[in-house]
């Protein structure tokens, strides 16, 4: 029987990626239908993708599907027809990114998940098709140009750090779960208000806004297909774009360009920058932002605690990362103060 899974190492899967030529589109999607059989239908999805070398992650629940991808430039039809035989499937809105250079997945993992996207809430509670009114770009732009509208980024601190929309409610939190009923009790007082969120693909909105609708809010709207749709209609047609800097992107471009503005820091030396990298210590990973000149001086590292350790032999390494700390130990998103200049792992790292 074929194999389910990609068994090769990610470090020779990479080097794959690198290595080839073939032109590659990234595009994401998901949608809210109830399976009876994640387990069943996430089998049948890897069958049905992996022979058009589909690359990518794909959560899989009993609430629906997730899917951020990439797809061979030559066979999108064949992935659209693919994905069209399976019924919910067959009307998909695919979001295609804006800043691609096909280097975003490197291998297809589906997973079976509790939910497609982790939210804490009990969904028996509420209608979650009871959404929010999707708008098009021009009908966010139209709405949004009402001061007395109020927009509210559903992503994370980190997601916001490098690009937001003007005049949006950044809240500060480290997820999904956390953003929900931080961002109620900000508008309990502005139910009545118009409430326009967004998120990169429009997946959280989907769920948030049938939830604050749940909740009492009466004016409830999402941008349709997130920052990504967002981006590529404006563009299309030739209207305001109201979205400032980068969008930060879960695959390993980590983030795409929609203006030229830069609105953060490297989180080392404090100059204007908004490349996020992880730790190059396998034993931290931490997500933070990194300009050339600090990754050049940290060797790729968040520390110089991280850049002593990666220096150790591969026997050291071994042996201290069960008991040591570093800014990613718990895996945090760049909450912590990267340039520790006088710190030292042990006298081994001197």
């Amino acid at each position: 029987m074929k194999s389910l899974h990609n068994r090769v190492n990610r470090h020779v899967l990479k080097e794959r990626l690198m290595a080839d030529t073939t032109p590659r589109v990234t595009l994401s999607f998901y949608q809210y239908y109830h399976l009876g059989n994640p387990g069943l239908f996430r089998d049948h999805f890897y069958l049905l993708l992996s022979p058009i070398e589909v690359m990518g992650r794909i959560y899989v629940s009993y609430e629906g599907i997730n899917a951020q991808i990439s797809v061979p430039s030559e066979r999108i039809e064949a992935f659209k027809n693919a994905i069209h035989t399976i019924t919910f499937l067959q009307d998909i809105r695919l979001n295609w990114a804006i800043e691609d250079d096909g280097k975003s997945f490197y291998k297809l993992i589906i997973r079976v998940r509790d939910k497609i996207v982790a939210d804490g809430l009990d969904d028996k509670s509420f209608d979650v098709t009871n959404k929010g009114i999707h708008l098009k770009a021009e009908e966010f732009n139209k709405l949004t140009d009402n001061p007395e509208t109020i927009i509210v980024d559903m992503r994370n601190h980190y997601e916001s750090e490098v690009g937001y929309f003007k005049n949006a409610i950044l809240p500060d939190v480290e997820t999904f779960r956390e953003a929900l009923p931080i961002v109620e009790l900000i508008l309990e007082d502005k139910k009545d208000r118009n409430i326009v969120m967004y998120c990169t693909g429009g997946i959280r909105c989907e769920k948030a806004s049938a939830y604050y609708k749940h909740k009492g809010f009466k004016n409830v709207y999402q941008v349709e297909g997130g920052i990504i749709e967002y981006a590529r209609r404006a563009k299309e047609l030739g209207i305001e774009n109201k979205f400032i800097g980068k969008n930060f992107v879960f695959d390993e471009r980590l983030g795409e360009k929609i203006s030229e503005d830069i609105i953060s820091k490297c989180h080392q030396c404090g100059t204007p920058n908004d490349t996020h990298v992880n730790c190059a210590n396998d034993a931290c990973h931490i997500l933070f932002i990194q300009c050339p000149s600090c990754a050049d001086r940290y060797e790729h590292t968040c520390s110089d605690r991280c850049m002593g350790f990666n220096r150790l032999s591969e026997e050291t390494r071994e042996i201290l990362k069960k008991t040591t700390q570093f800014n990613g130990t718990k895996f945090g998103k760049g909450r912590y103060k990267a340039n520790h200049k006088n710190e030292k792992l042990d006298s081994s790292m001197s």
